[in-house]
């Protein structure tokens, strides 16, 4: 089983890593330059916080052979002190024959360690402060080539790896002037990497305050239906602004796009940008712009003005953000009604006496075997009427414990006699025992409820619109890049922090004890001494105020004065958003809606889809064989009234030299008739609503324009 273990978890890491990724990016749409340093990113991560409890009973493993040798080699007693001695030499014989050490199932051979560790924290740092900002820069560059994106990521990253360099420069210039700081490369690095750690242990106990309150507190939450169902309200209100922000946004730059296409023709040098821009847009708007093209026409000779390619590299910037915010907006928009549905669904089977769950909504997918033999609508509605509600309540409760036991620990990991920490009571007592299985368990519970507080904090905290993890394949790249980079940066440092709970870090318990291949490899902290005797004990305390903050809502109250809508008990304005949201859902409940799925609905547009293709296909055919009829007939005429109606055919030429534009127009018009994938009847009302007639020098004379166009050649086959 040596290395078994390692090369089991390595593995399992990374479909892990895949399985979030896939879930909040998009394997389609998003850059693969994006997507691997991304899953490179979290993939190192959760390596470290999976391998460290390896790492640890390794660790004791050595520490028992070290105790062992040194019994061993214990002198003999003296026989003058023979009489004087003889209870403490019958003591240290029982210890030193009961002192049996058992290799652990999961033991590591000497030299990997180190070597594995070195290899994944180097690589972590690389990736957080230089690889990952340049891609962030890189993937949200408007340029068009590779060379414009490059450039505009170094530009933009210029102070931030100057202010490295200055750092850098500036320890090099200190060290020199003082000769008596003799700093070696090894010493350099410990400097470089305490400095790392202490800008995420900065950032980690802001985190873990609010994830060890809230993660507690939202399943306690969840076991009360009708709260959450309230709560749904408000996220519906409020999703719903920035839904109609985002669709707003999204007008106002296809606008911009709509008039750069209608300047730019098929001769100008920037029109492959254009058609780059236009690539990105959706497809209702290209078929739109496509429309009202008229690439026969030459417009250089037109005193027009043309944007620069800068210009257009903003713009095309503005397009992808646009859009992708609105795709996210309009899906969670959707995934918010299905919650909500259920919500009520949920409130209405309570009061049922027939103890069967009813769906308001048919299911969009066939019955499998699963629904049909074992969750059956019986076992449905004990689940989500009954159990489901004291499961959470009993989750919170043991979550809280936890919550407890670590802001204690937090608070009095530094005492070595006695020990305070609860964590390392318990490491202790499975250590005397040499159970390896039971530290690995109790060790790996920990440090994954801290990076599951920590981590979820990560995925749950919004910079406005610049920092957003939206699942369901939403999450943009810039995003998904900054995550990467905080991961990395906030790894480290709670991996340390964990190790002094437990009282495996020797800067923190003072105790002459083997280390860890981890510790080893971020260096001695003593060489920074105000820190590692300082900062790294007494501003974990911190987390006390923060979870005192966060139980009370303080930031939340204050972003709600600040004008930011937040969810706040007692509030009139969260009332208002309430039953905005509620009535929100009732329009979106309608007949139409009740009686079709979703994907229902999908199936019929479909099929309108194809119906209208058919529809312009046999347009297409007919206008085809009325043209090739009517230039024959004109033609035949023309020839037999040459000679008799010379004057006549004069006056009929410069008709038709006239009437070119409007032929053309016709044309065009019968085109954007067939177009139209869901013609509406020809009355009245709807003879003004055409989104094909939004240039306003366009005649408007009906649904089907193309017909009332075409009047000025109802008589060419007489």
């Amino acid at each position: 089983m040596s290395g078994a273990a390692l090369g089991l978890e390595i593995v399992v890491v990374f479909f892990l890593a895949l399985f979030l990724l896939h879930r909040y990016g998009d394997f389609k749409k998003q850059q693969r330059m994006v997507l691997f340093g991304t899953l490179l990113a979290w993939y190192l991560c959760f390596l470290i916080v999976f391998i460290l409890p390896l790492d640890v009973s390794t660790t004791i493993y050595k520490q028992c052979l070290i105790d062992q040798e040194a019994h061993a080699q214990t002198p003999s007693v003296s026989p003058v002190l023979s009489n004087q001695t003889t209870p403490n030499t019958s003591v240290s014989s029982s210890i030193s024959t009961q002192h049996v050490c058992y290799k652990p199932w999961s033991y590591i051979p000497d030299g990997i360690m180190p070597v594995f560790w070195r290899v994944v924290y180097w690589t972590s740092q690389c990736l957080t402060w230089l690889l990952l900002p340049f891609m962030q820069s890189y993937a949200r560059s408007g340029g068009f080539s590779i060379t414009g994106k490059i450039k505009t990521a170094l530009i933009e990253n210029a102070i931030y790896y100057g202010t490295y360099l200055f750092i850098f420069g500036s320890l090099l210039i200190y060290v020199a002037v003082h000769p008596q700081w003799h700093l070696s490369w090894y010493e350099l690095q410990t400097i470089g990497i305490t400095a790392a750690n202490t800008w995420g242990l900065f950032l980690l106990v802001l985190l873990l305050g609010y994830g060890l309150v809230e993660i507690p507190r939202s399943y306690w939450e969840a076991s009360r239906q009708g709260h959450l169902l309230i709560k749904t309200y408000f996220k519906a209100a409020k999703l719903m602004t920035e839904k109609a922000d985002s669709e707003e946004n999204l007008e106002d730059v296809m606008e911009e796009v709509r008039k750069i296409n209608e300047s730019i023709k098929y001769n100008h040098p920037l029109r492959k940008n254009v058609d780059t821009i236009l690539r990105k847009c959706p497809v209702e708007y290209q078929e739109k712009m496509g429309r009202n093209m008229d690439d026969y026409e030459d417009f250089d000779d037109k005193q027009n003005t043309y944007p620069t390619e800068r210009s257009l590299s903003k713009l095309h910037k503005q397009v992808i953000y646009a859009v992708q915010r609105h795709n996210r907006t309009r899906v969670q928009w959707q995934i918010l009604l299905e919650q909500a549905f259920h919500l009520e669904d949920v409130a209405k089977n309570e009061t049922s006496t027939s103890r069967q769950f009813v769906h308001s909504f048919a299911p969009a997918e066939p019955v499998g075997w699963f629904r049909r033999y074992i969750y059956t609508p019986t076992v449905e509605w004990y689940w989500e009427c009954l159990l489901k509600q004291w499961f959470y309540r009993m989750l919170a409760v043991v979550l809280s414990l936890f919550s407890v036991a670590v802001v204690w620990s937090e608070c009095t990991f530094f005492s070595t006699r006695p020990v305070l920490s609860l964590f390392a009571v318990f490491i202790q007592l499975a250590e005397r025992d040499y159970n390896y299985l039971y530290i690995e368990m109790a060790c790996f519970i920990t440090i994954f409820f801290l990076c599951t507080c920590v981590y979820s904090t990560v995925f749950r905290i919004r910079v406005f619109n610049y920092y957003y993890l939206a699942s369901h394949h939403q999450t943009d790249a810039y995003s998904l890049q900054f995550s990467g980079m905080l991961f990395c940066r906030l790894t480290p440092p709670l991996c340390l922090n964990f190790l002094g709970l437990i009282h495996m870090d020797s800067a923190i318990s003072h105790q002459a004890k083997e280390q860890t291949a981890y510790t080893s490899i971020m260096g001695s902290m003593r060489v920074l001494s105000f820190i590692a005797n300082g900062f790294y004990i007494y501003y974990p305390m911190l987390i006390v105020i923060l979870c005192i903050a966060t139980y009370f809502s303080l930031g939340t109250r204050c972003l709600n004065l600040l004008g930011f809508q937040q969810f706040v008990g007692e509030n009139e304005m969260t009332s208002d958003l309430i039953d905005e949201g509620r009535e929100l859902l009732r329009r979106a409940l309608q007949p139409a809606v009740v009686k079709t799925s979703v994907r229902q609905r999908e199936r019929r547009k479909r099929q309108r889809i194809e119906d209208g293709e058919n529809r312009r296909r046999e347009w297409r055919e007919r206008y085809a064989q009325r043209d090739e009829v009517a230039a024959r007939n004109q033609t035949s005429i023309s020839e037999m009234k040459e000679t008799n109606y010379g004057e006549t055919l004069n006056s009929n030429t410069n008709r038709q030299a006239k009437y070119t534009r409007s032929s053309n127009q016709s044309g065009r018009d019968s085109i954007e008739l067939l177009q139209d994938a869901e013609p509406l009847d020809f009355n009245a009302e709807t003879l003004t609503d055409d989104p094909l007639q939004s240039d306003p020098g366009r005649h408007v004379g009906g649904r089907y324009l193309s017909m009332s166009s075409s009047r000025s050649r109802i008589f060419d086959d007489v």
